[in-house]
């Protein structure tokens, strides 16, 4: 994990994500990011048993008590590893009839977050995520984020802003970023289908980046796809400059 960060650095990045770093010490990656000259940008908050397909933390009245333990966890780490975002994942609903109460409870537990990150001057983010990958996950579409950005409606949260998930959902993606950027905390890519690296699939990737260039959006762009082991086929896109 440590070698990574030197690793980031060699292809131009600037800077790394870590989705969950809380397996290892803040301290030691810090020390590994510095001396490779990145910063770590984003983090997400711990997210319980949520990725093995469970309840997660965000969603649910009986799982508040551990969503803010795990603010403070994520609060401590994005503090040493001085972020600038911090992400919470939402949880799995499998019963509709549960849809609205987890719905009502997340943008609760948003507005709490956002607030407690901003004593530090961190800021929140929060994701739709297709339901094709992940069929419970709570929410899917724009409209959907858009709409809890507007039911949140705190100044220290703002959408993040997946491309590989808005192509998966078939979503306006040049027109959402054109219109929406101000809203917009962070961006994420990877080609689709498949989320590999640019070229490995259909989107015009090159297009979206000039239109969030033009847009309001004023955060960084992020490289989240799968690798291959293959040096061309992973970074063979990225132009450096000397």
């Amino acid at each position: 994990m440590l070698e990574r960060f030197s690793a980031a650095a060699e292809y131009g990045f600037s800077g790394v994500e870590i989705q969950f770093p809380y397996e290892w010490c803040a301290q030691e990656l810090k020390g590994a990011a510095d001396n490779a000259g990145v910063r770590v940008h984003l983090i997400n908050v711990p997210a319980g048993d949520l990725l093995q397909g469970g309840k997660g933390l965000s969603c649910y009245d009986e799982q508040q008590d551990e969503f803010r333990k795990a603010c403070a966890l994520a609060l401590e780490y994005g503090k040493t590893l001085s972020v600038e975002k911090i992400n919470v994942l939402a949880g799995n609903v499998y019963d509709d009839s549960h849809r609205e109460a987890c719905l009502s409870c997340y943008i609760d537990n948003l507005r709490y977050a956002a607030e407690l990150f901003l004593s530090e001057g961190i800021m929140l983010s929060f994701e739709a995520v297709n339901n094709l990958d992940m069929p419970g996950y709570l929410y899917s579409r724009f409209d959907e984020m858009l709409d809890i950005y507007h039911k949140v409606a705190h100044p220290n949260a703002g959408m993040q802003y997946d491309i590989y998930h808005m192509a998966r959902m078939g979503e306006k993606i040049a027109q959402q970023i054109r219109y929406h950027g101000d809203k917009i905390a962070h961006i994420q890519f990877a080609d689709c289908p498949g989320r590999g690296a640019p070229g490995s699939g259909d989107l015009p990737l090159g297009e979206y980046f000039q239109l969030i260039a033009a847009s309001d959006y004023t955060g960084v762009v992020s490289a989240e796809y799968k690798t291959k082991g293959n040096e061309q086929s992973d970074y063979g896109w990225l132009v450096i400059s000397e």
